[in-house]
């Protein structure tokens, strides 16, 4: 198909795109980004110097995970098999040549963090395996690794000082996975300091690594915290003890990363589904903002002429890494993305608080119009103002879009975050369902034609609440879903074995009332209308034994129901795929809605 006859839904997976490069510390002009300008996601080199660009990585199912040693001597890259998200590290030189195993001696696992020295031949490399839970090791080119940490619970590699003495790991030993404690240890693993905010209050409390100061000798740690209700930074002095809390009358969550000589913060947002950046100098405590347009900065870092550089989006207007300078920084060539609509807010009272949702709908449209009910993942995610693909696929076929950021979304305070435990998936639901009666009552969602979809967390929630809201929706779209919540458990990766483990209270032994409750299985016979469920067998966050285990109940009563599987994991980095993905989902509705959903696109 010719690019004039391309539509703009298709267009908006097929242009190319890029991440935001990530620059060597020590060579900067050296940097390494994710490109699809070969229709699948993959690793690229470039060279800021001479302009050159170079395609690092070329797999079947793509790749993503990668970083650039401090010297940029070395591109490190995560090879697993198919998108099954169990490997090794593998390694190449900056200009081109051959792989090779970057940590020779480490086992396959899944990563557990990973931090490059300056020296170009020592690394911290993290494991997890469900034998072993997480280990952490120590490897330097031409010796075995040294494992230096290990802990049935998870961990994770957090950064590793300027000089390479220092190691900082963000660990779960307390037993509560959505909330961290912070240890500093020496590459032999004698321990150095230790934070723990799950101690000693009446709620336990997250703490996360964000890293060491960029500066010889400095033992200032950036830190992450939730001390006020939200997410702030702090800089821990690991060699003294010494805090310094960071007061921003800023509104809503606040992350930070150092400016490369030490001297001042580089401080993003975010706040009600949209975010923004600001200069915080530690020594006059000057809070500086930095103009970027209205909507998302989904990545930013500073350079070292004091630039920021920033990949940003809105709902209406497709990425682009920019810069404080004026310039865009990497434009990939070739078909340009078409835009989209933008959002509207609305805020709905729901029975924990006020429920924010973000809306679009096609241009002059009026309702009811055929809607679509767009679950993120997650769960400890949000939506926001940024693009996506997906929802403006919708819009364009003249459907409105309507994503919650129900509870347990991030962005809007520690206790909306936290309100999961133990009745997991059906609180969730219950700001769904108010969202849903607005949308109704409001003009509009036409009650007759209203999709329940969603990936990952969100498919869950979308199987979930087709069991148990069965009057409310007229059919529902599962991308990546949980169907059985115990096989799930038994199946999935450790990581998410202790999330559950936290949000439930326990195992599927030890509180099996719970996740009955809370497993889309369990109201399986209720569902009512058709279902369309698509699944990757190599997916180890929501493994495809317990789809089929779904699908097998659906099948048993007669059900209407699709399945789509395909030969990756938990989605797909391919660009071909991913647009045959996203026309069967608007298929499946356009044959199952009254009146034949909607039109457009």
């Amino acid at each position: 198909m010719s690019e004039s006859s391309m539509p703009n839904w298709e267009k908006r997976f097929r242009a190319p795109r890029v991440s935001l490069p990530d620059w060597a510390l020590d060579a900067p002009d050296r940097a390494l980004f994710v490109s699809n300008a070969t229709g699948t996601y993959e690793l690229y080199a470039w060279d800021r110097a001479t302009g050159e660009q170079r395609q690092v990585t070329d797999r079947p199912n793509g790749t993503t995970d990668g970083a650039l040693s401090p010297d940029g001597a070395w591109i490190w890259w995560f090879d697993d098999k198919d998108g099954d998200e169990f490997g090794v590290w593998r390694r190449q030189p900056f200009e081109g040549g051959e792989d090779e195993l970057a940590a020779p001696g480490l086992e396959p696992s899944y990563p557990a963090g990973l931090a490059l020295a300056r020296d170009g031949r020592t690394a911290v490399v993290g494991r997890s395996t469900d034998e072993e839970g997480t280990t952490l090791h120590v490897s330097r080119e031409g010796e075995a690794p040294v494992e230096f940490y290990r802990h049935h619970e998870s961990a994770y590699v957090g950064d590793l000082s300027h000089d390479g003495t220092l190691i900082a790991i963000e660990h779960t030993e307390h037993g509560d996975a959505m909330h961290s404690a912070l240890r500093v240890l020496r590459q032999d693993g004698t321990p150095v300091a230790e934070l723990d905010d799950t101690k000693g209050g009446a709620e336990e409390l997250g703490l996360e690594v964000l890293g060491f100061a960029p500066v010889d000798g400095d033992t200032r740690l950036l830190i992450g915290h939730q001390r006020r209700g939200r997410w702030e930074p702090l800089v821990w002095d690991v060699a003294t003890g010494e805090e310094t809390d960071l007061v921003l009358d800023l509104p809503g969550d606040v992350s930070a990363e150092w400016y490369p000589d030490g001297s001042a913060l580089l401080v993003a947002h975010g706040f009600e589904a949209r975010s923004e950046l600001f200069r915080y100098d530690l020594g006059t405590g000057e809070l500086t903002p930095i103009p970027t347009p209205p909507g998302s900065v989904s990545g930013a870092t500073a350079r070292p002429d004091g630039s920021v550089e920033f990949l940003w989006s809105s709902a209406a207007e497709p990425p682009t890494v920019r810069s404080t300078t004026g310039k865009v920084v990497l434009d990939p060539p070739g078909m340009r993305c078409p835009g989209s609509v933008p959002v509207e807010d609305v805020w709905v009272e729901g029975p924990g608080g006020l429920v924010h949702a973000l809306i679009q709908k096609p241009a002059g449209a009026t309702g009811p119009l055929p809607t679509v009910f767009d679950l993120h993942g997650g769960p400890t995610w949000h939506d926001s103002d940024s693009f996506a693909a997906g929802p403006a696929a919708w819009v364009d076929h003249g459907y409105a879009v309507v994503r919650i950021n129900y509870r347990g979304s991030t962005g809007y305070g520690r206790a909306w975050t936290d309100a999961l435990k133990h009745r997991v998936g059906l609180i969730e639901l219950e700001d769904v369902a108010a969202v849903r009666e607005w949308a109704v009552s409001s003009g509009l969602a036409d009650p007759e034609r209203l999709v329940l979809t969603g990936g990952s967390w969100g498919g869950y929630l979308t199987l979930l609440g087709l069991g148990t809201q069965p009057d409310a929706w007229t059919l529902g779209i599962a991308v990546v879903p949980v169907g059985d919540y115990v096989t799930a458990y038994h199946d999935e990766m450790e990581s998410l074995k202790a999330m559950d483990r936290t949000l439930l209270g326990g195992t599927p032994e030890e509180v099996p009332e719970r996740y009955e409750a809370s497993s889309p299985l369990t109201y399986v016979d209720q569902v009512k209308v058709p279902v369309y469920i698509s699944a990757g067998v190599n997916d180890p966050r929501c493994p495809i034994r317990q789809v089929e285990n779904y699908v097998g109940r659906l099948a048993a009563r007669g059900a209407t129901h699709e399945v789509y599987r395909y030969d990756a994991g938990h989605g797909s980095l391919v660009v071909d795929e991913r647009i045959k993905q996203v026309g069967l989902e608007m298929d499946f509705a356009n044959r199952h809605l009254p009146n034949g959903g909607a039109s457009g696109g």
